[in-house]
């Protein structure tokens, strides 16, 4: 069994701010996506466990609705480098 790495997960919803999560609920970025489409094509929320909002210190319980969102990113490092949504 593979531990569960800390992925940076960042959601840019419809006329809205960039949200960004520290998330060590999968494997790697593959099974995050995987996760991620599935709950947009059941239309419904992801449901993270162990989340970090924005860097914050407290790992919590993150529900995303992905009703708005345009466009996700997932990735193993955060950088500023990552460029523009498309």
């Amino acid at each position: 069994m593979v531990d569960n790495i800390e992925l940076v997960m960042r959601f840019h919803p419809v006329g809205g701010e960039d949200v960004s999560l520290l998330s060590a609920d999968f494997g790697g970025p593959e099974e995050a996506l995987k996760a991620i489409v599935c709950a947009l094509d059941e239309r419904r929320g992801l449901v993270l466990t162990h989340a970090k909002y924005d860097r914050a210190a407290n790992e919590n319980g993150v529900v995303i609705n992905l009703a708005n969102v345009v466009s996700v990113q997932v990735s193993k490092t955060d950088s500023d480098a990552t460029g523009q949504y498309l």
